[in-house]
């Protein structure tokens, strides 16, 4: 069992998410960077399924009341078992009575903490991820809550350190496929949309991250009947400012779609503070 003394600005229970039910209306949602949330698991000898805390912004305090084998991922932050400092991106061990501290990070947005055997609470639509844009899922985790640990299943790996997934720069290239609605644009639009230098800008959550720059702007206005929307669509709404989905996006959308960016590229994404100067590079 573990009790939350302090969850930090949002920690939220995540796995792999919800997907294959937009057609029900039901959002994707899942840990925003799900590499980081899949190393977590790895290194403590899960499957990568298993639920993972994220926690936005760190600064959280946890106490095991029994043993347990941890490992924390993701944002780069300080990670202090009983008052010792501990290695992010390895298999730790807690124990019984023991107090973590994942402090706030230095760079990067997010943190992953996974337990050996996962945590088990019931799963609501087959996940036990929290979605902050439908409030499917747990509820956010507050003071004095606790989360029951399951059974640990394989040992975990070696204790060897290994390199995070996700790296952290102050200028992100993120790769992206063009279309299904890129012929809404015209060649220049298109052009100006990959050569610009955008902007990570404070509107930026679990639902999508809204990018500042030059506008882009289609080849005609009209209103464009809502349809569906995958995860790291680029939505080009009438400001021309575009907006990056993330992991709890809509099922729907109904402003153009000029692109979609890879798996890696929304992990990168979901550890940008504002600010983050961000630029789009074609997969031909």
């Amino acid at each position: 069992m573990i009790r939350i003394l302090t969850p930090g600005p949002l920690a939220l229970l995540q796995d792999h998410g919800r997907p294959g039910l937009a057609h029900l209306g039901v959002p994707r949602s899942g840990a925003a960077d799900l590499l980081s949330h899949d190393l977590a698991n790895r290194l403590v000898g899960n499957d990568v399924d298993e639920a993972t805390i994220e926690f936005l912004l760190g600064s959280a305090e946890l106490v095991f009341e029994s043993g347990a084998h941890i490992a924390v991922t993701g944002a780069e932050t300080s990670v202090r078992v009983d008052g010792c400092e501990m290695p992010l991106n390895q298999a730790l061990h807690v124990p019984a009575g023991g107090h973590l501290r994942i402090g706030a990070p230095f760079r990067g947005l997010r943190c992953y903490l996974a337990v050996a055997g996962g945590f088990a609470v019931p799963p609501v639509l087959g996940s036990r991820s929290s979605d902050v844009l439908a409030h499917l899922g747990p509820a956010a985790l507050k003071a004095g809550d606790t989360l029951p640990i399951g059974t640990p299943g394989l040992p975990p790996p070696s204790p060897d350190v290994v390199r995070s997934t996700v790296p952290f720069e102050e200028r992100l290239s993120l790769r992206y496929r063009r279309g299904p609605r890129d012929d809404w644009f015209d060649a220049a639009a298109l052009s100006g949309f990959e050569e610009e230098s955008w902007t990570v800008t404070s509107e930026a959550n679990r639902v999508g991250v809204r990018l500042a720059g030059a506008p882009v702007v289609p080849i005609d206005h009209e209103e464009m009947p809502s349809e569906g929307m995958v995860l790291g669509a680029i939505q080009v709404p009438a400001s021309g400012q575009p907006i990056v989905f993330m992991a709890d996006h809509p099922p729907t959308g109904g402003y153009p779609v000029i692109g979609v960016v890879d798996a890696l590229s929304v992990a990168r994404l979901a550890q940008a503070a504002p600010g983050t100067s961000v630029s789009f590079e074609p997969i031909h």
